[in-house]
């Protein structure tokens, strides 16, 4: 029992790590995304994130965790992957970055709903009850109306979508691949998607030494965000894990309301808190089963 409280600690840190890493990667991409298409963005991103895991796995002498033995599921996972990250990266170049980061927040419940048709998992009714509230702090978050829904809205919210999706298609993987094998099909696929949709009208814009910087960030970011939440779930249970990952929340609230004077709204965090709700609800009843 000791031994709970330094490894608690730890997971925070690991977790501040994630809130700094993904916050950096949403200001990144809003500011690339003035000269760079999502596409390019996300064929960049992809560049720098194969150069990283070939050159860890390398370093580890681990290429023989990388296998081709499931590549069309690779495949498949990764072109969820891909839409979902090009959905976000659209929703952060056009909408406040308090309100992309809350829907974003929602991918549970949706694996929550999904789970059941594509795993086989059962819809208790704590975990409706989980989606009920998902679903209100949605709509709280969102207010959808003609005058204020928007295509950003549309694909914040439909990102969530794809992240869940993404979530059980790597469940699946687990089940058989190494870490190693999916990162490195993760950004070896998603490099090559984004060289196809980037260049389909022969016009890729070459980054400059304006927004080389900020692909880096994105690229070394993004990684660097996953890399910190396994270690803090690692270290401590998802009930512990989740609530800290939620103080993302404010923290980017804060940073657009600096950088871009967006404005803070407290139903934005009303909403956020039934959706923080439902998301607590599931991984208590989950570990009641």
């Amino acid at each position: 029992m000791q031994d709970s409280h330094p490894k608690t600690g730890r997971a925070a840190l690991w977790m501040i790590g994630a809130i700094l890493s993904f916050s950096a990667m949403a200001v990144a991409g809003r500011e690339a995304s003035l000269s760079l298409d999502t596409f390019e963005i996300m064929m960049y991103r992809s560049c720098v994130g194969v150069l990283v895991v070939a050159g860890m796995i390398t370093a580890l002498g681990r290429w023989k965790a990388v296998s081709t033995a499931r590549l069309g599921q690779h495949g498949l996972r990764n072109a969820v992957h891909f839409a979902g990250q090009n959905l976000w990266f659209y929703a952060v170049s056009v909408l406040p970055l308090a309100q992309v980061f809350a829907l974003e927040f929602t991918s549970p419940i949706w694996v929550i709903l999904l789970a059941p048709v594509l795993l086989g998992e059962t819809l208790t009714r704590m975990r409706a009850l989980a989606v009920l509230l998902g679903f209100i702090g949605i709509l709280i978050v969102a207010r959808p109306s003609p005058a204020t829904f928007n295509l950003g809205l549309a694909c914040a919210a439909a990102s969530a979508v794809f992240f869940a999706l993404t979530g059980i298609a790597t469940k699946r993987l687990t089940r058989h691949e190494t870490i190693w094998s999916i990162m490195f099909w993760l950004t070896a696929l998603q490099l090559v998607f984004g060289l196809v949709c980037a260049g389909w009208d022969m016009d890729i814009a070459l980054p400059d030494a304006q927004n080389l910087p900020l692909l880096l960030i994105i690229g070394c970011a993004g990684l660097g965000a996953h890399f910190c939440i396994t270690n803090a779930l690692s270290l401590a249970p998802a009930a512990v894990v989740i609530p800290i990952d939620f103080a993302r929340l404010p923290f980017i609230a804060i940073l657009g309301w600096l950088i871009y004077s967006e404005p803070v709204e407290i139903w934005l965090f009303v909403g956020a808190a039934l959706i923080l709700a439902g998301n607590l609800i599931n991984i208590v009843s989950s570990r009641q089963q």
